[in-house]
């Protein structure tokens, strides 16, 4: 009867020779997962080198291909509605400018209610759109942190539980989302890519100024609801900055998802993979 086969064990595990047998690291070919790539064979750690947590269980390199290519659409739509969500609070700034200057204008009654129509589908659909895309973008997030796990084991100084929580965690949000990246982004490269990380950076910082910016004005909002029109000028300038802000992070994220997605499937290529692939 021949020998069972052998089962796959953790990113990084030892292999230990049976009794009787040459020491020496086992020729065998990756094995390949449904999607269709190879899984990656990372190199053996250096001796005295401990993994930072270990062990976190087996894991499989998966293609982040579809995942990428769905997160940058919604990352678009997402863009697109913050374009939407500008226009509708131009025609509000119009309204409450109007209403500020004190001149009798017959139609401003009707102007106000299509401006606040318009302002509120906006927001709806950017309430949709933003939950969708935050769902798919965490589960790309994740794959995309087990496929840099795979490539190297030993170089993420976080625990992958905080793929998820890291996002929602008061004030820990503000950092440990974009090191988790870095380390993505770092484990990710291809041989001969350059390691530059200004994309991932500026997304970041836009990211921070958007929540910064849009949590003072909710703020505001609060404070100045039923007061002058001068005010509630002010308020509506502030979510237009908001949101421009907030079109700038969708595009830079757009940009991050494909180039680590390409990073990651092209890094996963250069193993070997089975003829035709």
């Amino acid at each position: 009867m021949s020998a069972p086969a052998e089962p796959l064990a953790a990113v990084g595990a030892a292999t230990v020779p049976a009794p009787g047998t040459a020491a020496g690291p086992p020729v065998t070919p990756p094995p390949v997962v449904p999607d269709g790539l190879s899984v990656a064979r990372p190199a053996p750690r250096p001796p005295g080198v401990r993994p930072l947590h270990s062990p976190q269980g087996p894991l499989l390199l998966r293609s982040p291909v579809g995942l990428g290519q769905a997160t940058a659409v919604l990352l678009g739509l997402v863009a697109a509605a913050d374009l939407f969500a500008l226009g509708a609070e131009y025609a509000v700034r119009d309204v409450v400018g109007r209403g500020a200057a004190g001149v009798a204008d017959p139609g401003l009654l009707e102007a106000a209610d299509r401006a606040e129509a318009l302002y509120d589908l906006a927001e709806t659909v950017q309430t949709a759109l933003l939950t969708a895309t935050a769902v798919v973008f965490l589960v790309w997030f994740r794959r995309a942190r087990d496929n840099a796990e795979v490539f190297d084991p030993h170089g993420h100084t976080m625990a992958r539980g905080w793929t998820f929580w890291s996002w929602f965690v008061p004030l820990v949000n503000l950092w440990f989302p974009r090191r988790i990246m870095m380390e993505i982004w770092d484990a990710s490269r291809p041989s001969g890519v350059p390691g530059r990380r200004g994309l991932v950076n500026w997304w970041w910082a836009c990211w921070v100024i958007s929540l910064t910016v849009d949590r003072l004005g909710r703020l505001d909002y609060r404070e100045v609801a039923g007061t002058a029109a001068a005010d509630a000028q002010v308020l509506v300038e502030t979510m237009m900055f908001t949101d421009v802000v907030q079109l700038v992070a969708a595009v830079f994220a757009v940009l991050v998802v494909l180039r680590l997605t390409r990073m990651q499937d092209r890094k996963a290529h250069e193993g070997a993979l089975p003829a035709g692939f």
